[in-house]
């Protein structure tokens, strides 16, 4: 059996930026086994895998993502990247797709270069108690509140903090929890994150789009605006677009195409 594998850096408008994803479309879904056997063999933060719903179902897609670890239920850069090789390459002529996940509908559109995704809006709530070792994970940086939903929101006093905060991966990976940083901006930019998630073998990742279901929710309340700009200063960098729209968040950003290859099973 063969497959073809496309690879496409997301929330870039320039190649070697952003999160690279790789896209495997598929017919029928393979076994979980060998999805995350190959998102192992892969490497990257997530390998993504869809397949076409039925002409019953009210969907275009069934969509699952794997890190080199584990499945996860929800994430925006692989669905972006998706999104680019169905419109771009696969020749998907409607102007939505319907993507069915485990974080339920997710719907996707498109506005020139820009593509939109509409996702569930996590609230993260305020911890009164949070591990002691979270700060020493992070290098004794001052925090100014956690927070979580599906993962720990750090706020920090700065952008500058973000950027040069030198986290202890050992330590991050034994608090079992995924962890988000994050402060206000500077620059026309609302606010600012990074993304650590060692406990599903990703250091850290490029550009989290799953994470700003968290961030974005936050940052309106805290900012009192609902349309914000938002930057992933990892060392690839990103750029989203973001609205806050209730029970739903709206994260946009560009892709950019690398690679086409094909997996040969043939011997497996």
């Amino acid at each position: 059996m063969k497959l073809t594998l496309y690879q496409v850096d997301a929330f870039s408008d320039k190649l070697f930026g952003g999160n690279p994803a790789a896209v495997i479309p598929l017919q029928q879904w393979l076994s979980d086994e060998l999805m995350q056997r190959l998102a192992l063999e892969n490497n990257l933060s997530e390998t993504v895998f869809f397949v076409p719903g039925k002409p019953t179902d009210d969907y275009d897609y069934h969509i699952r993502w794997f890190t080199p670890a584990t499945e996860i239920n929800l994430c925006g850069h692989a669905t972006l990247a998706s999104a680019w090789v169905l419109y771009n390459i696969l020749g998907h002529a409607k102007p939505a797709i319907r993507f069915h996940c485990l974080s339920g509908m997710l719907n996707i559109t498109r506005e020139g270069d820009l593509i939109s995704m509409d996702f569930p809006a996590w609230q993260p709530e305020p911890l009164k108690d949070f591990p002691a070792d979270l700060a020493v994970a992070l290098g004794f940086i001052p925090i100014v509140q956690v927070y979580k939903h599906r993962d720990f929101l750090v706020e920090l006093e700065s952008e500058e903090a973000v950027r040069t905060c030198q986290p202890d991966f050992v330590r991050l990976k034994r608090l079992g929890e995924k962890v988000i940083i994050t402060a206000m901006g500077t620059q026309g930019v609302d606010f600012v994150s990074r993304f650590f998630a060692p406990v599903v073998g990703i250091d850290e990742d490029p550009v989290t789009g799953s994470a700003h279901a968290q961030l974005i929710p936050y940052w309106a309340k805290k900012l009192g605006k609902t349309n914000l700009r938002a930057k992933q200063l990892s060392r690839r960098g990103g750029e989203l677009w973001c609205e806050h729209a209730g029970e739903r968040v709206t994260i946009a950003g560009k892709g950019v195409f690398f690679m086409k290859g094909e997996i040969d099973l043939t011997n497996q």
